[in-house]
């Protein structure tokens, strides 16, 4: 595993994603405020256990992109995803082509 991942800007959110493996986490700063996925990587399965995005900043596709982002490295890394978190689990059933990904 990679100890960076840095993606480019996603044009729909403006939002640069960052792999902070040192810590388990994507996170995203938008207007000076982090915004977190949080992750347990077991073997190979990442499971995706908390989202958070401050309340300012709901509706944005911040958590989007956060999970967006966790769910690419997850197939470049050929890992499986459980999404623990209840909104890692809506983004991916409303985007079934991410369902490959599912432990």
């Amino acid at each position: 595993m990679t100890s960076s991942h840095r993606s480019t800007p996603l044009p729909a959110a403006g939002v640069a994603v960052e792999h902070d493996a040192a810590n388990s986490r994507f996170r995203a700063v938008v207007d000076g405020l982090q915004s977190v996925a949080d992750y347990r990587l077991d073997g190979n399965v990442l499971r995706l256990t908390h989202t958070e995005v401050p309340a300012a900043q709901e509706g944005r596709g911040i958590a989007s992109a956060l999970v967006r982002e966790a769910l690419a490295f997850a197939a470049h890394q050929g890992f499986k995803v459980e999404p623990r978190c209840s909104f890692a689990r809506g983004y991916m059933q409303r985007h079934p082509e991410t369902r490959g990904l599912l432990a």
